[in-house]
C-alpha cells in the first residue's frame, strides 16, 4: 500500500499531464509499482476530482477483452480486467446517432466499440450473477476514446490503472430499457451479438461479445466481486454507469476522420462520429 502523500503526489503527476498534453514515462520503469498500489493512486485521484467540483457518475471497465492481452504489457502481458471512476466531465449522451467529436488535448486517442449499462437497483454484496443482471435497468451503445500518456503505448497493467484507466471521453448512444425477460437472456444474447467498426466507410474490425469475459455481463460480474476486495471503494450503486469494455481492438483516430459502427444480434443502433 503506497503511503497517502505518495499516492498524491502521483495523482496530481497524472492531472497535471492530462490538463496540458504532456507524456509520462510509465511509473513502472522507474520503481516497483503494484495492482495495489495503482488503485492507491486512483483512488487519490477520484478524492481530488470529487474535492473540484467533478461528479462520479460510474465505472470504466478496461482489459476485458482477453484477446488483446497479448497486446499490452511490456515486462509481462496483461491477463486480467482493471476499473476506474467514470465522472460527468468525460461521459456525453448523444441525441442522435450522428455527433462530432473534438480531439483537442487527447493523448494518443484510440476508439473502442462497447456496452454500457446502467443500474436501475444496488445490487447486494452477496447477489448472484442472475440478481445482478436484475438490477439493470437499460443498455446502450457506447463508443470510448481511450488515451495513453505513455508514448507508444508502452505500459505495465500498474500504469494503465493509475492513469485514469486510460479513459478519455465515453459517448452513449440511445439507452434500451431492459424487461424482465430480455434481462434474463441477456447475458448470452450479448455474447452473441457482433459489431464493426470502420473508418471513412472502409471496414476494420469486427468483435463479439463473448470476446469480453465470454459475455459483457460477466465482465460487470467480475467487478462486483473485485470491489468486495477494495474496501477504500464504494461498492456499486443505483445510478451508476458502467461500460464494459472493447469488443474490437483498439484503433487510434485522428481528427478529420468518421468512423461508424454497427451491430448485429441485439438491437442497438451504431454510432457515427466525426472526429475534429
Amino acid at each position: 500500500m503506497l503511503m497517502s502523500s505518495l499516492a498524491d503526489r502521483y495523482a496530481y503527476q497524472f492531472l497535471e499531464a492530462r490538463a496540458h498534453s504532456r507524456s509520462l514515462n510509465p511509473i513502472t520503469s522507474e520503481t516497483n509499482l503494484c495492482i495495489a498500489d495503482a488503485y492507491d493512486i486512483a483512488k487519490s485521484l477520484d478524492t481530488i476530482r470529487t474535492a473540484e467540483g467533478e461528479v462520479p457518475v460510474g465505472r470504466k471497465l478496461g482489459f476485458t477483452n482477453s484477446t488483446l492481452w497479448c497486446k499490452y504489457g511490456e515486462k509481462e502481458p496483461i491477463t486480467a480486467p482493471m476499473w476506474s471512476t467514470l465522472f460527468d466531465s468525460t461521459v456525453r449522451y448523444l441525441d442522435q446517432p450522428f455527433t462530432v467529436q473534438s480531439l483537442a488535448g487527447a493523448m494518443r486517442p484510440r476508439i473502442e466499440p462497447e456496452v454500457v449499462v446502467k443500474l436501475g437497483h444496488t445490487p447486494a454484496a452477496d447477489a448472484s450473477f442472475e440478481e445482478l443482471a436484475e438490477c439493470l435497468e437499460w443498455m446502450a451503445h457506447g463508443v470510448e476514446i481511450v488515451v495513453c500518456p505513455y508514448p507508444d503505448w508502452k505500459f505495465e497493467a500498474a500504469d494503465a490503472i493509475a492513469a485514469f484507466g486510460l479513459h478519455g471521453t465515453l459517448l452513449i448512444g440511445e439507452p434500451r430499457l431492459l424487461s424482465n425477460a430480455t434481462r434474463h437472456h441477456l447475458a448470452d444474447v450479448i455474447a452473441n451479438a457482433s459489431v464493426s467498426l470502420s473508418c471513412d466507410g472502409q471496414l476494420l474490425s469486427a468483435g463479439y461479445g463473448s470476446n469480453v469475459m465470454e459475455s459483457p455481463l460477466h465482465a460487470i460480474w467480475h467487478l462486483h466481486q473485485l470491489l468486495k476486495t477494495q474496501p477504500q471503494f464504494p461498492g456499486l450503486q443505483a445510478g451508476e454507469i458502467i461500460t464494459t469494455g472493447t469488443w474490437t481492438d483498439a484503433y487510434p483516430v485522428a481528427a478529420g476522420q468518421t468512423w461508424s459502427t454497427a451491430f448485429s444480434g441485439v438491437t442497438l443502433p451504431g454510432l457515427n462520429i466525426s472526429f475534429v
